[in-house]
């Protein structure tokens, strides 16, 4: 596929996910405390879909794996605001079942694509490990998210979240740099003021 296009997907991605941390910065200095608004999760679903057709397109596990661990977690909250029923059946399914559908597909297609993703060239092994560390680190502050949110009973933004936040970017910027992917760059560079000020909110809270 074209590269701008290719490219063009990844930055729309990575644009919606800085309008989602404008949209919850903005909402959060306007109540002097963290929130966690709904478009914030209505917007995340869209740009992680995007981000992991990005990913596959660009042949980097990493990018996907971070992306398929969040990606269900986003729903997950989306269900607690009491939000998600209302979508649409067909959208609903849609966003459910695609994730699923191409794990099983490069399942039973494994001979074809998993060297493209796991021996690429462009990828040294010790990269994809460092690369796919930070989109753990990058991710799995939404899994301690969903686990606090659980136990409040709410969804919500501990300031763990938020310095979970800061360390992953780091370390995804330093893969971009490494892969010369101007999405990763710019996408996780624009985060890092948002991050550092609603980590000064909980504190204050």
């Amino acid at each position: 596929m074209n590269n701008i296009v290719v490219y063009s997907i990844g930055f729309l991605a990575q644009g919606l996910f800085s309008v989602r941390l404008i949209i919850q910065w903005f909402l959060s200095e306007k109540a002097k405390k963290v929130v966690s608004p709904t478009s914030y999760w209505q917007i995340s679903i869209l740009a992680s879909y995007l981000l992991f057709i990005y990913g596959w397109l660009r042949d980097d596990f990493a990018i996907i794996l971070g992306q398929f661990i969040s990606y269900y977690i986003y729903i997950w909250n989306l269900n607690t605001k009491n939000h998600w029923m209302s979508l649409p059946s067909i959208l609903r399914y849609l966003l459910l079942f695609t994730p699923l559908a191409v794990v099983v597909y490069l399942f039973f297609t494994w001979d074809t694509h998993g060297p493209r993703l796991f021996q690429n060239a462009d990828i040294p092994l010790w990269m994809l490990i460092f690369g796919s560390m930070g989109q753990i680190i990058f991710t799995f502050r939404f899994v301690y998210q969903w686990f606090y949110s659980r136990k409040e009973g709410r969804s919500t933004f501990p300031i763990t979240f938020w310095v979970l936040s800061l360390f992953g970017s780091s370390i995804i910027i330093a893969y971009g740099i490494y892969r010369r992917d101007p999405v990763l760059i710019l996408g996780q560079s624009a985060g890092f003021i948002a991050y550092i000020r609603n980590m000064f909110l909980s504190k204050k809270k």
